[in-house]
């Protein structure tokens, strides 16, 4: 009778915690079922809107953005930052003429370091930058390769930073002051998919990417109170500028992080469950992964030397 007794409290303990779990569960895949229809399907239908944060919405890496062209649309002036002067009056003379839109031009090198900051700041001196889309970013090689494999090391994974990590950190504290002043504004960091696990072979580029993560999430919840939104996006490396992610524009005010689009999240949920993080940190993953990388480095060249062409 006391066995009997004992077994029933045992099954009654284990169903009451199965319940748990499963209500649990229920709770928590629904609640991501609800997010991701909000942020990625009612997005689409109301969507924020963006000129309330200002006038000028500045870009960098703005030569290879379509982004800029749908923030001009948005009723926004644009601030274009990046490299190349040529293609930067090309870019901004489009946008002139198609939306009716004023432009800025700076032309600055981020591979540079903390030296461009001060001639930024004094172009941006007078201009009521209300978004600032941190969308500049590079890797190293174009391809997967160990550190010490990058051509000219000691150079390139500067640049790396300088361009990934330090351009996210100085423009953000270049027009975060009058952000504050005005009591709102809007802060669009790129990171990237391979940023989410750690990812071999892209070393320098998922660490600096994660720095972008990690860093929007905490500016974030240092100004939020203050009115300022700080939002990072992290699609797959194959788009990460925002060439492919106009739809994370949309996404404005119902999440500080987000994939960029409905696909690109359901490949991050994929990868979660098929490819995890520890998997990709194994011996016979990486050594499948620099396999892999050599096979297709001739294609992934070429491809590249034909984007390269196109853009010039």
């Amino acid at each position: 009778m006391g066995d009997n007794a004992e077994c029933s409290w045992y099954s009654l303990v284990l169903c009451s915690i199965g319940s748990v779990m499963v209500v649990y569960y229920l709770l928590r895949w629904s609640w991501q079922c609800w997010h991701g229809f909000k942020v990625y399907l009612l997005s689409e239908i109301w969507q924020t809107t963006l000129r309330t944060y200002g006038q000028w919405a500045a870009v960098t890496g703005a030569t290879s953005v379509i982004g800029r062209a749908y923030l001009a649309k948005r009723g926004l002036d644009i601030v274009l930052i990046s490299r190349s002067e040529d293609k930067l009056r090309r870019v901004a003379k489009e946008i002139e003429s198609r939306y009716k839109r004023q432009t800025h031009v700076i032309q600055t090198d981020f591979t540079e370091g903390h030296s461009i900051y001060s001639a930024i700041a004094q172009q941006l001196e007078g201009l009521q930058i209300g978004i600032l889309v941190n969308n500049v970013g590079m890797n190293y090689i174009g391809v997967l390769a160990n550190v010490l494999d990058v051509p000219d090391p000691d150079q390139r994974i500067t640049q790396v930073i300088n361009c990934n990590t330090l351009s996210v950190t100085q423009m953000s504290r270049l027009v975060l002051p009058g952000m504050l002043q005005r009591g709102k504004g809007l802060i669009i960091n790129i990171s990237s998919e391979a940023a989410t696990p750690p990812q071999p072979m892209l070393s320098v580029y998922s660490a600096t990417k994660i720095f972008v993560t990690y860093f929007s999430r905490c500016l974030h919840a240092e100004y939020r109170s203050k009115g300022i939104t700080v939002q990072c996006v992290a699609p797959f490396m194959v788009s990460t500028n925002m060439t492919h992610n106009v739809d994370a524009l949309n996404t404005v005010g119902y999440t500080t992080y987000t994939s960029g689009c409905l696909t690109h999240a359901l490949q991050h949920f994929a990868l979660s469950i098929f490819f995890p993080g520890w998997l990709r940190l194994t011996s016979f993953c990486v050594q499948r992964m620099a396999k892999f990388a050599r096979s297709i480095e001739p294609q992934l060249r070429e491809r590249m030397a034909e984007t390269r062409n196109k853009q010039d």
